[in-house]
């Protein structure tokens, strides 16, 4: 055999390489690329804000010297482009840096110290969100595209529509104004004791999963009853009824498996939508999570938690996105073997 042949031989496996695989490895590398376009943007942006984390520190005392040794402390008087390359190492390393908060009284805490909690409590507030959400949703759409053109359609869309127009701090204004101060059925601070489980006061949590969920199941329903209405206009659906099965029995082991792909990527929508709804109806009702952190650190200028909690998020957005073209990629077969070389 040639050297050539032999060549050949040992390459082929790698041209032969199965199309989720080669979809994952380039989606992998797309995300990387965007969070590292992000991270720039993110610190320049936080940069050139007026103000600083030192001058917040020692408040009425940031004058000469003190601000001086302060902003030293901080690594605040290094070049922008030291600072940023400090940050990201530390942040491909698990090093989030130390919080202003820290200096304010005299010792260093780490970011990740700082936010831990916030974020277990912000990921309990979106994991108890996500469920009715998507359960409501999916029966909702489901039932709304089988009674397509029907009052059960009308009074859906009417219905759901109607919280989901409104902003998520007017919903949650609404709704803290008829549950609280008309019916006292719940708490107007949705507080959590820091270091103990959300879940043990779970009563904290009614209000804002209401919120979440008022303003999302509409257009999340909508999405859902749209990818289903295209499922029932398939051909194996077609082929299906004429064949005589009940119309439960198309539904169930046709159509819905036909919307197992616009499912997966609403469901991925919703997830990435808590991200940010979490950031307004944490501070509307005071609840300790990441959303509510990040608005303190912006009030603080503390820039290092303010970029490190916002890289946390684009990663969990850009992972989230992820995901969701890999899943659709496996529950829809003709996707893999057109997937690009």
């Amino acid at each position: 055999m040639t050297a050539a042949a032999t060549a050949a031989v040992e390459t082929a496996p790698a041209k032969n390489t199965h199309p989720l695989a080669r979809l994952a490895a380039r989606r992998v590398f797309e995300g990387v690329l965007t969070l590292f376009a992000l991270s720039l943007l993110v610190f320049i942006a936080t940069s050139i804000l007026p103000g600083d984390a030192a001058s917040s520190v020692l408040g009425k005392q940031a004058t000469g010297p003190a601000l001086k040794s302060m902003r030293h402390a901080m690594g605040l008087d290094r070049p922008l482009v030291v600072q940023y390359g400090h940050w990201l190492s530390g942040l491909l390393h698990g090093d989030l840096g130390n919080t202003a908060a820290g200096y304010a009284s005299g010792g260093h805490v780490t970011v990740w110290s700082q936010i831990s909690d916030k974020l277990n409590n912000s990921l309990a507030l979106a994991g108890t969100a996500f469920v009715p959400i998507a359960v409501l949703s999916m029966l909702l759409g489901v039932f709304a595209a089988l009674k397509a053109g029907r009052w059960q359609d009308q009074l859906i869309s009417t219905v759901t529509l109607v919280p989901a127009a409104l902003p998520e701090f007017v919903l949650g204004t609404v709704l803290l104004a008829v549950l609280f101060t008309w019916l006292d059925l719940l708490p107007p601070v949705s507080f959590v004791v820091p270091g103990t489980n959300p879940f043990s006061a779970g009563i904290t949590l009614i209000l804002p999963v209401l919120t979440l969920v008022g303003v999302t199941v509409g257009p999340a329903a909508r999405m859902l009853r749209a990818g289903m209405l295209e499922a029932l206009d398939a051909d194996t659906v077609a082929v299906a009824r004429m064949n005589g099965l009940s119309e439960w029995r198309v539904v169930r082991r046709y159509a819905l498996r036909n919307a197992l792909a616009p499912t997966i990527q609403v469901f991925a929508l919703i997830a990435q939508y808590l991200v940010g709804g979490l950031l307004i109806v944490e501070n509307l009702l005071g609840y300790p999570g990441i959303g509510k952190e990040l608005v303190d650190a912006v009030t603080i200028h503390d820039n290092l938690e303010v970029q490190s909690v916002t890289m946390l998020l684009a990663a969990f957005y850009v992972a989230v996105t992820i995901v969701a073209d890999l899943l659709v990629m496996i529950v829809v077969p003709k996707l893999r073997t057109g997937a690009p070389q």
